[in-house]
């Protein structure tokens, strides 16, 4: 059976979600930056997650609709922390993916009591120029709507060489199905990232975090992993764990990542 796309609705937006799983606990995933909505793929991912199923009751949050021109990473975190009081999640497991990580990093600043655990994959709590120039460099192909030069160029730089000439063809043929408009709101996506910087305020987190980073992480740099945990050490109970060989989106290439979760969620 298909997972099915939901909604839920604020007084000022909406935003697409969907859940699979019976577990008694929640868990919340808060994807990356992709240039199409992950809704797509919810079969692919539910698939992928399979073995947290019994342990958990799994949401996975898109952005909002109809996003503002400028929608900085806390506006997003903001939007997506009242969806979860539409929904009645709170004190809930949170994995956040690369920018889906920062989106929840905000979220567990600002919002505490939503968040019990939180797990970070390939994230970074402050964007510095480096970072953001692989960033704009994709914005730039997108303005150019150079879609098959987007996809290449992103795989590239989120997957090792092998998984890339693995894939090359499909995200080739990807490229093809991505709208105009897809286009336009991951251009706003990657500009809502310039000058994320939450560094100083991470002390205000309380929760439990697992810090995963990947060495040769070409996108986010696996020192912003280290970061994170060094600013976290102090105050709060921490797991950090770096991989080495599997590129920024270890989350979807490294097959003992889900494990990984599950053994953290559930200790």
């Amino acid at each position: 059976m298909s997972v099915q796309i939901e909604t839920v609705h604020t007084d000022s937006f909406a935003m697409d979600y969907f859940h699979f799983g019976q577990g008694e606990q929640v868990l919340v995933i808060l994807p990356g930056l992709s240039v199409q909505s992950v809704m797509g793929a919810a079969d692919a991912i539910a698939a992928a997650y399979q073995s947290l199923e019994d342990s958990f009751t799994i949401y996975v949050f898109d952005r909002r609709r109809n996003i503002p021109p400028y929608y900085p990473v806390r506006e997003m975190a903001r939007d997506t922390a009242e969806a979860f009081r539409i929904l009645g999640l709170q004190n809930v497991c949170v994995f956040g993916a690369s920018q889906g990580g920062m989106i929840a990093l905000v979220m567990a600043i600002e919002h505490p009591e939503l968040i019990r655990k939180m797990a970070l994959g390939s994230t970074s709590a402050h964007i510095q120029e480096p970072q953001f120039r692989i960033l704009e460099r994709w914005a730039e192909l997108a303005r150019k709507k150079d879609r098959v030069g987007l996809y290449l160029e992103f795989g590239k730089e989120i997957y090792p060489p092998e998984v890339y000439e693995q894939y090359r063809e499909t995200l080739i043929s990807a490229a093809q199905t991505a709208t105009d408009a897809d286009l336009e709101r991951f251009i706003v996506f990657v500009e809502g990232t310039r000058d994320f910087n939450v560094v100083d305020e991470l002390d205000k987190i309380s929760c439990p975090v697992m810090a995963v980073g990947v060495y040769e992480d070409r996108v986010l740099d696996s020192d912003a992993t280290m970061e994170i945990a060094e600013k976290l050490e102090d105050h709060t109970e921490l797991k950090l764990y770096l991989y080495v060989g599997y590129g920024h989106a270890a989350f979807d290439t490294a097959p003992d990542y889900r494990e990984r979760l599950l053994r953290f969620f559930t200790s």
